[in-house]
């Protein structure tokens, strides 16, 4: 799944970010509010863990404008105000979860599952609209299952998240940078091999034993996972 932790407290951000992509998730940080907002209304995510209090705009006047601009992404707010009048400000001012400072990551990762999986359809034989799919190849990030042509695919943590980051951006051109920054979080030379070493590894599982191959490398630009029939980007 892919988070977004808008958390002025750089400590506290960073291990949680470092703990999400540990668990296999993808996870974007803004340290303010104005930041946040701008990233929650213009990126896909499936849930919001936003903190109470949070300079250039409260964490409450956030949601607040997500709500009223029809943005229903689950949010779980985090906070030091553990009083129930403050918990029920935070669920009527549109949070979905109250989690009170400090926490264990386990329970907040679990409450993210449950606030994810109560946002998505719950009659019988629909399809979450998490679940990813390109030609035959399905991810869903719930369950933590690739699949194609119905064979389930055994993936390492961090070959998970590039799968997804490269799912999300479908019949895109990704850059190396691209990826280092969203899926490893890395900031040096682009031209370093370990993405090539990923992805190679990755696509020799996803398409490895299957005549039509769904992620391509695009000479001097980065890489592309798309339907066989989009051609002409790359090989």
């Amino acid at each position: 799944m892919r988070f977004l932790l808008i958390e002025d407290d750089v400590q506290m951000a960073g291990y949680l970010v470092k703990a999400l992509r540990e668990a296999g998730h993808i996870a974007d940080h803004a340290a303010n509010g104005r930041d946040g907002l701008f990233l929650a209304s213009s990126e896909t995510y499936d849930a919001l863990i936003v903190d109470r209090l949070l300079p250039l705009m409260d964490g409450l006047a956030v949601i607040g404008v997500l709500r009223a601009t029809g943005r229903q992404t689950p949010v779980m707010i985090l906070s030091a105000l553990d009083d129930v009048d403050e918990r029920i400000r935070g669920l009527r001012a549109g949070g979905d979860d109250y989690l009170v400072k400090p926490f264990v990551f386990q329970e907040l990762l679990a409450r993210l599952e449950a606030i994810v999986r109560r946002a998505q359809p719950s009659h019988a034989g629909s399809v979450t609209v998490t679940r990813l799919r390109v030609d035959n190849l399905e991810l869903d990030p719930l369950s933590r299952q690739v699949r194609r042509a119905g064979q389930l695919i055994e993936l390492k943590p961090q070959e998970f998240r590039l799968l997804e980051f490269l799912m999300r951006h479908a019949g895109q051109v990704v850059t190396r940078t691209m990826i280092l920054e969203s899926v490893w979080d890395y900031h040096f030379d682009p031209q370093t091999n370990v993405i090539d070493v990923h992805v190679s590894r990755l696509r020799a599982k996803i398409d490895r034993d299957h005549a039509r191959a769904l992620i391509h490398t695009v000479r001097g630009a980065g890489y592309c996972l798309r339907e066989p029939e989009a051609s002409g980007l790359g090989v």
